[in-house]
């Protein structure tokens, strides 16, 4: 019988830890990390991620601004608030919340925001660093969220098999650069992988990330591997994973619940990324 991650523990422990860096940053340095979060529109969803963001710097101790624009708001005007933060000496982590109505283009923005600021990782700059092996980029959250949960399960991640279902920009392209950057070897599966399960079965560590509710079951996966859901779908009036948790717990030696399990670890990395961000911009 395997156990459960449990996201929300790490979570607030990191978050404890970072507290004390803040504190050693405002003491030593005289500074406070700051970050900007630009919601345009009113996309529900968008604005529970945001408040959970603002309560989420003001426990740790990290100063917030929201700016929260109509959806009519231009590209042009869009820019010059992005522009504003860029130069803002208070502000260390920038991010516009995603989706943004249709008219703007996600990766225009996204270029439009200082690469240094960047603590959704995104930009080219950042995606550059990360493939290169470069320490100094800021890499996507949720990525660095699934890498922290499995260090944090004390398993040695060198040398193993890390299989991913999901080659996305988002997830799965640089949470497989993380695992590389480990000496791990990895697979990336999407689609078009033939026998899929025959793959995920040779896994040390399996990462899901497809968006599909209760797609991969206890047979994908090898006795005694680690398995991280990413996955969120509503299925059947409930919150639920890309993996069927109730049967792979009965084979893997840990898995992430949903919800619980990597959700609380995103916010907590952006937090993380903006500490990381301030501190660099000292020197």
């Amino acid at each position: 019988m395997g156990k459960l991650i449990d996201g929300k523990k790490i979570s607030s422990d990191i978050r404890e830890e970072l507290k004390e860096k803040i504190a050693k940053l405002q003491e030593e340095k005289g500074v406070t990390p700051g970050l900007a979060v630009i919601l345009v529109g009113d996309d529900p969803a968008s604005q529970v991620y945001v408040r959970n963001k603002e309560r989420a710097c003001k426990e740790t101790g990290i100063y917030s601004e929201v700016l929260r624009l109509p959806a009519d708001t231009t590209e042009e005007q869009l820019f010059s608030y992005i522009d504003g933060y860029n130069k803002n000496d208070r502000i260390h982590g920038l991010l516009v919340q995603f989706p943004v109505p249709g008219h703007l283009s996600q990766q225009r923005i996204i270029d439009r925001i200082d690469p240094s600021k960047d603590v959704d990782g995104l930009s080219y700059v950042n995606a550059g660093k990360l493939a290169s092996g470069a320490a100094d980029g800021l890499v996507s959250c949720t990525p660095r969220g699934i890498l922290e949960l499995v260090k944090r399960t004390g398993t040695q991640i060198e040398g193993k098999h890390v299989v991913i279902i999901g080659r996305s920009n988002l997830v799965g392209k640089p949470v497989a650069q993380l695992f590389l950057n480990e000496n791990a070897t990895v697979t990336i599966c999407h689609s078009r992988t033939k026998d899929l399960p025959a793959v995920t079965r040779t896994a040390d560590i399996l990462i899901v990330a497809i968006g599909r509710p209760h797609f991969v079951k206890a047979d994908f996966v090898k006795d005694g591997a680690i398995v991280i859901d990413v996955g969120t779908s509503r299925f059947e009036g409930k919150l639920t994973g890309d993996c069927d948790t109730d049967t792979i717990i009965e084979k893997a030696s840990y898995i992430t619940p949903v919800p619980g399990g990597v959700g609380p670890m995103t916010i907590t990395m952006l937090l993380d990324n903006t500490v990381r961000a301030c501190m660099d911009h000292i020197g």
